[in-house]
């Protein structure tokens, strides 16, 4: 619809987003800080980032950010740089405009861009502050927000005694202060975000987005994914309600999405598809005859690829179809309840699966793959002898990465917006970053 009528779309956005940008009603900051000159590149599909400028503007400090496409255009607001640039003059671009604007801090959400990448090289040349957001380590109350990097470009240690000494003076956290959670609001930005990209081949000629599909080609697999929930919903209650009675050693595999950096940037695997074949060869050749294996699939998944058609292919493959299980959909705190281990690359449910205090193997290298807290053996041993994490090095771990790195906040709706602008300003105007005071 928008496709057919593009000259309509912008005005459309600017009127449906300019709701969403109302500055928040408070600040943390009371006490006027050093002028500083912040550039704020891509951001979260959301208003976000047009409201954390908004909110530095308001603190006395200097704002201008970058335009890559026409997402950026609806969503942005303030003193703004077109960059329209082909992707490999973008080192001269940020070495100008760093110059010009004399910046000091550079904002951005996911470090592994390829508009991003870049900056981050450049600016940590010039010794200018890099602010990088992302998704929470520890959702959904939290985001994430550390200097110059995060996952595995975090700062923080891979020193399990470091934890151990430096946990014992950190205070202890919970979930963080709830606020709303809206699937609904997620997708409406997401939608308002792609839907003004229809422009940018006209407009943004030279932009490079970093998905690996189109947003018309995701939106159609989520409704043909949305039939397969619906269809999925009591075959999966069975399949969770059996493991929670029966006693057959259960291993969960949950799934990540394929355009996710955390995979195409922080792990071995280019897709699902080759950690299901790892994970499910390891798994017929070394794991007790009566171990189950439950293959979940990520919540958000466009279903672009059938994974539950591959399992069930491979599980045949490997006579083993009566051992292997594939949810759509399903209570993951219930799962965790009662698995006897999780296999994941390096996503956030092997944090919950610590909190749950259960063994869990990494395929990569997440922030939590330490020892005395993930399985440091092989795959092909985790079957037969897993590894029980340390609750109390987990709790220390716990407390200090979100004290040293997580907001309480979110990106979606205006209460977790608002939350965590206000939230996110006293770490971004502080000289060192909370994880520099404890190295």
């Amino acid at each position: 619809m928008a496709a057919s009528s593009p000259p309509l779309a912008p005005e459309f956005f600017e009127t449906a987003i300019a709701a969403e940008l109302k500055p928040p009603r408070s600040s943390r900051l009371h006490v006027a800080a050093p002028q500083r000159s912040f550039l704020l590149l891509q951001g979260v599909s959301s208003p976000f980032f047009a409201k954390l400028g908004q909110a530095l503007r308001a603190e006395g400090q200097r704002v201008r950010s970058v335009t890559f496409n026409m997402g950026d255009l609806l969503y942005g607001r303030g003193t703004r740089s077109f960059c329209a640039v082909p992707q490999a003059q973008l080192d001269d671009y940020y070495a100008q405009c760093f110059a010009d604007h004399d910046i000091t801090d550079v904002v951005l959400f996911g470090d592994c861009r390829p508009v991003h990448q870049p900056a981050v090289r450049l600016a940590r040349q010039r010794g200018i502050r890099v602010h990088v957001f992302e998704e929470g380590y520890f959702r959904p109350y939290w985001i994430t927000l550390e200097r110059d990097g995060v996952n595995n470009h975090s700062r923080l240690p891979r020193d399990p005694q470091w934890y151990r000494e430096v946990g014992k003076h950190i205070p202890r956290y919970k979930n963080g202060n709830e606020f709303k959670l809206s699937f609904t609001a997620r997708a409406f930005h997401d939608v308002m975000y792609h839907v003004g990209g229809a422009l940018n081949k006209v407009t943004f000629p030279h932009y490079r987005t970093h998905a690996p599909f189109n947003a018309a080609v995701e939106y159609a697999g989520f409704i043909r994914h949305g039939l397969r929930l619906f269809q999925a919903s009591q075959r999966d209650a069975a399949v969770i309600d059996q493991v929670a009675t029966e006693r057959y050693p259960t291993f969960l595999l949950p799934l990540q999405l394929d355009s996710d950096s955390q995979i195409r940037d922080h792990s071995p695997f280019a897709n699902m598809t080759e950690v299901l074949d790892h994970v499910m060869t390891s798994f017929a050749r070394h794991a007790p005859g009566d171990a189950r294996l439950v293959v979940k699939n990520h919540p958000l998944t466009p279903g672009l690829v059938d994974y539950h058609r591959i399992t069930r292919e491979r599980a045949a493959h490997y006579g083993m179809a009566d051992r292997v299980h594939f949810l759509e959909t399903g209570h993951m705190p219930t799962l965790l309840s009662h698995v006897a281990g999780v296999v994941t690359i390096n996503s956030t449910v092997g944090g919950s699966s610590l909190l749950h205090h259960r063994p869990t193997f990494t395929l990569a290298d997440p922030i939590y793959n330490l020892e005395g807290l993930t399985h440091q053996g092989s795959l092909d041993d985790f079957w037969r002898c897993p590894q029980a994490p340390d609750n109390t090095l987990f709790q220390r771990f716990r407390n200090t990465v979100i004290h040293t790195t997580q907001v309480n906040g979110g990106f979606y709706t205006r209460c977790g917006i608002d939350m965590a602008v206000s939230n996110s300003l006293e770490v971004m105007m502080a000289k060192t970053s909370r994880i520099e005071l404890y190295l």
